[in-house]
């Protein structure tokens, strides 16, 4: 099956996103570092576009994307660069390293979604892309409402956060986060913790 387009994830904090955009028909690769990244792309420049954490370790976002923009193979490639609230006020400045575009994080996956397909009309990637494909785990059935706390648990796992560093973070015991998620999972009819966040995204339950 032909993707819709073949995106570079320079992040070290991005399985989120790994799992998340091949469902919506992205063909994914992910590096964790700026270092790393810029290899892969000296390896294979065939990205269409690039989704670029701005801090990093070893290498981070700015110096990364300065050298994207310097390799003829990689310069004309889109750059999507993911910025912290403190990092806001340095967007001006991304401009001249080349970004074309900024979203600010933690960052709802709609809008990023919505970044990633204008950004790619705009650079003229396959004119016949209309939209991103459906959530294929999607169903007719009826959406149970969440509690306060189902919801609260949901939106850390949306930060990445894992079942331990969440129940660290609540002073209870990791079974319980795991009974909390076996809930979430049944009112919301999916499988797994990242159909829940999309669905919870999507829908904006979180």
């Amino acid at each position: 099956m032909t993707s819709l387009a073949k995106i570079l994830i320079i992040d070290d904090n991005s399985k989120l996103m790994e799992d998340a955009l091949p469902m919506y028909g992205y063909d994914v690769q992910s590096a964790h570092d700026g270092l790393v990244g810029l290899k892969i792309l000296d390896e294979n420049p065939d990205f269409d576009l690039i989704l670029l954490d701005v801090v990093m370790p070893n290498l981070d976002g700015w110096e990364t994307l300065k050298a994207i923009r310097a390799n003829e193979k990689t310069s004309r490639i889109p750059v999507i660069m993911l910025t912290s609230v403190s990092e806001a006020n340095k967007q001006i400045s991304g401009l001249k390293f080349g970004a074309d575009d900024y979203i600010t994080k933690p960052f709802v996956l709609p809008n990023l979604l919505a970044r990633i397909e204008a950004l790619l009309r705009r650079s003229s990637w396959n004119k016949d892309i209309k939209q991103v494909k459906p959530l294929p785990f999607i169903k007719d059935s009826e959406i149970s409402p969440l509690t306060a706390r189902e919801k609260e648990i949901l939106s850390l796992v949306a930060k990445g956060k894992s079942n331990s560093q969440i129940a660290e973070k609540l002073f209870v015991r990791e079974v319980t986060i795991k009974t909390h998620l076996n809930s979430i999972y049944r009112k919301l009819n999916v499988d797994n913790r990242v159909q829940a966040v999309l669905l919870a995204q999507q829908t904006e339950i979180i």
